[in-house]
Parts: structure tokens; C-alpha cells; sequence
């Protein structure tokens, strides 16, 4: 038990000495470190967000707010704007033409009948 207690020992201290003598190392100073950060990021060498993604360079709008707005509105009006999912038509709203108590009973009828299924229907 003590032969492996001190091999373990003996790893762990050897372990701790070849990390502190790679940061014994010379090398950059904090401050050297962060002028070059400084440096390439008023450069634009330092990518902001994801890295693997492909970036798009930044446009400006060549209309004012109000005008954009004003031409949503209008072509909202028109019905050029699609509402919902995308790839979908737009829903009209349907109306019955039978009263709200006929619809009711009749439900009531097909559920004692057990015509309806209880749960999510599939396709």
C-alpha cells in the first residue's frame, strides 16, 4: 500500500514540476499579450461570434426608417406579405353554416357513439 502510495506520489510530483517549468519559460508579459490582442482587433484580425461560420461584411441601408416602413405597411395592405410559415398559403377564416348547438349535439352524439378517437390523430 505504501510502495503505491508513494509511485503515485512520486507521477503527481514530477507532473507538477514539468508544468512549472513550462511556465518558467520566457515568453510574452500580460501586457505585451494584450497589445497584440489591442492591436489585431482595431485591424479586424479577430473574428467576432462563431468562428467556423462565414461572415457576411455589414450593410448599411441606403432608406430611412420611415420609408421602410411606410412600404411594409403598404405592401401589407396589398396582401404581398404572407402570414405564417413560410411555403404556406395563407389561411382564410372559415365560417359554418350551421348554428353552435346543432354542432355541439351533434359532437355529444358521435362521442356516446364512440366515433371519436381520444388523442392526436394521425395522418
Amino acid at each position: 500500500m505504501n510502495l503505491k502510495f508513494a509511485l503515485i506520489t512520486l507521477v503527481a510530483g514530477a507532473s507538477l514540476l514539468a508544468q512549472a517549468q513550462d511556465a518558467a519559460k520566457p515568453g510574452l508579459s500580460r501586457a505585451d499579450v494584450k497589445a497584440e490582442t489591442k492591436a489585431a482587433n482595431k485591424a479586424g484580425q479577430i473574428k467576432e461570434g462563431e468562428a467556423a461560420e462565414a461572415t457576411t461584411p455589414k450593410s448599411k441601408s441606403t432608406k430611412a426608417r420611415a420609408e421602410v416602413k411606410a412600404e411594409t405597411t403598404a405592401a401589407n395592405k396589398a396582401g404581398a406579405i404572407k402570414e405564417g410559415e413560410i411555403g404556406t398559403e395563407a389561411s382564410t377564416k372559415m365560417t359554418s353554416t350551421r348554428p353552435r348547438a346543432d354542432v355541439k349535439a351533434e359532437t355529444r352524439a358521435a362521442n356516446k357513439a364512440g366515433q371519436l378517437k381520444e388523442g392526436e390523430v394521425s395522418k
